[in-house]
């Protein structure tokens, strides 16, 4: 289902009658949508319904609206309310008005659409000259300030609209378009208003794929060659921006193919296929046996009992096309053994799919009975192919850094946490990022001579950065005390190899990235030295309970939960590791006694927050903690982590790591 309007008025001025005496020759509509991605559909229905029910009532101006200035019109909404969606998020409000022609010129009626949302983000740029805050542009022209629209918005906008402006106004933003009912614009320019850049397309479309089920996905008639044009001239714009929303939002290639072939057919072809290099993604192919060659991800067909069959034939020839055919259509063979008697003529297109130069596949589409498509066809066709590539391309992107991901958080964390004699532990590791290295992490392993040590730390920041800091620590943490150095010692020596090798490292790690084909720092950021906070403990059971000794570098305190209820404080602040050079850290020892449990946390939990307040404020951790006492370390970590995120209403925003250690 669509979004719900939230409000809806109209009102209309009888033909003729003055303006001051207070009805309204114009026809006015309006709507208020939830900033969700069912927002652009529902603009859609919306703005046609608003048009049909002119028509109906013959309102001024009403009679001239024709089925063509209904597509742009429907264009030109969805396009504004998306853009408001993605890039402002609140919701947004609506107004569809038809001017009729006034006196004393008559000669054209124009529809107003105006969309308005509660975000103005962008303000108007100021290079020093007083500028207007509303400005209009008169057809074809681009804004004079330079402010950017986003996504396909301008080069659209000023080809289907004889004027169009932005207007700011405090907390509200509108952009507004005035399409001529007269229809100046031509099919020619109508066409190439949906033919830019397609990166520029492509970078800006996320809408979901709810918005399109009911207008992309739903069956299609099917037309005749000469029947293609006028569909073209009528559909064709519609088709290409929502199929650029249907694609951007996708993360996997293999339903970005899936998605071609719903989109191509019956709209536009009786069958489609698409294969996908495996390039750089030769462990997908050598699972499925295809070695490295490109391998049939998608067959589509308009009658289901073909697709196997169609499978099976194409598979054993894929296409081979020239790299200088680029993406253009090229003619290949038509597979008429496994189309059957009603399919043995036809014609075959092939497109190659290319994205940032690079081919990541082959586009076919096929239609029975025909000698060749019409050129407007393989052109629309094309453009659909480009804004596919570059989802194919996103999608591996995505998954390469996935990967990336999952390998870097694997090394980071230990594979086991070790069993302490004499004490019960539980842990909660929670990243916010789950596709991402944390900047948490943690440790509890054996030392050597009855001792056992444990780490709970906290790297600024995420991402690669951040890893490389942390696979740099642990293991130094392990190496330093089985080697026997005492708590202290390992955090001075810790310190100051941070000192020395962390900004050598991340520098390293965003070179790597970049060979890899990754993102890499910007101009303006260079290495950076990442600090550590860190709580580190070295446990030594004995008879009766636990010696514990510890430290906390710049980490939030530890606390210690008597049986009775009573909650302390086991630690005390000191600097952060990788900040200054020479400071001695020092450490404090204290006796763990059966029953007592040590808790020691990040501060995705001290810091949760819930509108200005933290859940750490005015000792709430410590409180919480109190409420413990009688439970076990398990029960004792489930309950800290549900109030944690019991305390705000939304996720929570940081990792959240936490250590609970009990004498028995």
């Amino acid at each position: 289902m669509g979004a719900i309007p939230t409000q809806r008025e109209s009102t209309t001025r009888a033909p003729g009658t003055p303006a001051h005496q207070g009805t309204d020759r114009r026809a006015v509509t309006h709507v208020s949508l939830p900033g969700g991605p069912l927002a652009p559909g529902a603009a859609r229905r919306f703005a046609r319904a608003c048009l049909d029910e002119w028509a109906a009532l013959a309102l001024p101006g009403a009679e001239s609206l024709t089925d063509r200035l209904v597509d742009d019109v429907l264009v030109v909404v969805s396009e504004l309310v998306t853009n408001a969606v993605v890039h402002a998020g609140t919701d947004v409000d609506l107004l569809c008005r038809l001017e009729p022609p006034e006196p004393p010129d008559e000669e054209a009626a124009h529809v107003v659409v105006e969309v308005s949302d509660h975000h103005p983000a962008r303000a108007v740029r100021d290079d020093g000259a007083e500028r207007p805050y509303s400005t209009e542009r008169p057809h074809g022209t681009e804004p004079s300030y330079g402010t950017p629209e986003y996504g396909r918005g301008l080069r659209l906008v000023s080809v289907l609209c004889d004027a169009w402006g932005i207007t700011y106004r405090t907390g509200v933003k509108t952009v507004w378009a005035r399409l001529p009912v007269d229809g100046a614009v031509t099919v020619e320019e109508r066409i190439e208003a949906y033919a830019p850049d397609a990166d520029a397309a492509f970078g800006h479309g996320t809408i979901a794929a709810d918005v399109l089920a009911a207008d992309v996905l739903a069956p299609a008639p099917r037309r005749t060659t000469e029947s293609d044009r006028e569909w073209l001239n009528r559909g064709a714009l519609s088709f290409l921006a929502e199929a650029s929303d249907l694609l951007a939002g996708q993360l996997d290639e293999d339903l970005v193919a899936a998605l071609a072939g719903q989109l191509l057919v019956p709209r536009l072809a009786d069958w489609c296929a698409v294969w996908l290099e495996d390039e750089g993604m030769g462990w997908r192919g050598t699972e499925a046996g295809l070695g490295s060659g490109p391998r049939l991800a998608r067959v589509w067909h308009v009658s289901e009992n073909r697709i196997e069959e169609l499978r099976h034939a194409l598979e054993n020839d894929p296409p081979r096309l020239p790299e200088a055919a680029r993406s253009r259509a090229v003619p290949v063979a038509w597979p008429g053994e496994a189309l059957g008697d009603e399919g043995e003529t036809g014609t075959a297109l092939a497109y190659r799919l290319i994205a940032g130069g690079r081919p990541l596949g082959t586009l076919v589409i096929g239609r029975a009975g025909l000698l060749r498509f019409a050129d407007e066809v393989t052109g629309l066709v094309e453009d659909l192919s480009r804004r596919v590539a570059l989802a194919i391309g996103a999608a591996r992107q995505y998954a390469r850094q996935a990967t990336i991901s999952r390998v870097l958080q694997r090394g980071l964390l230990p594979g086991a946490v070790a069993r302490i004699p004499g004490m019960h532990s539980a842990l909660v590791y929670e990243p916010c990022d789950k596709g991402g290295p944390s900047g948490d992490f943690y440790d509890l392993f054996p030392a050597g001579d009855g001792r056992w040590c444990f780490a709970l730390g906290d790297v600024q920041g995420k991402g690669p950065e951040a890893a490389v800091v942390i696979g740099l620590a642990r293991p130094w943490l392990r190496l330093l005390a089985r080697e026997g150095y005492q708590v202290a010692d390992v955090l001075d020596r810790l310190n100051q190899l941070l000192l020395d090798d962390a900004t050598e490292a991340a520098d390293a790690a965003a070179r790597a990235l970049v060979t890899a084909g990754g993102p890499g720092l910007g101009a303006d950021e260079g290495p950076q030295t990442r600090f550590l906070s860190l709580l580190y403990g070295e446990l030594v059971p004995y008879e009766g309970g636990v010696h514990c000794t510890l430290a906390s570098a710049g980490h939030p305190l530890p606390l210690v939960l008597g049986p009775d209820g009573d909650v302390r404080t086991a630690a005390e602040p000191q600097t952060l590791l990788g900040v200054i050079e020479d400071t001695a850290y020092i450490s404090e020892t204290f006796a763990l006694h059966p029953g007592d449990t040590l808790l020691c946390v990040t501060d995705g939990v001290t810091e949760r927050r819930c509108g200005s307040v933290m859940f750490d404020d005015g000792d709430g951790l410590a409180v919480a903690l109190a409420d413990c006492a009688g439970l076990n370390a398990q029960h004792i970590a489930e309950r800290i982590t549900r109030l944690v995120h019991e305390f705000g209403e939304r996720p929570p925003e940081d990792d959240l790591a936490l250590l609970v250690l009990q004498a028995e």
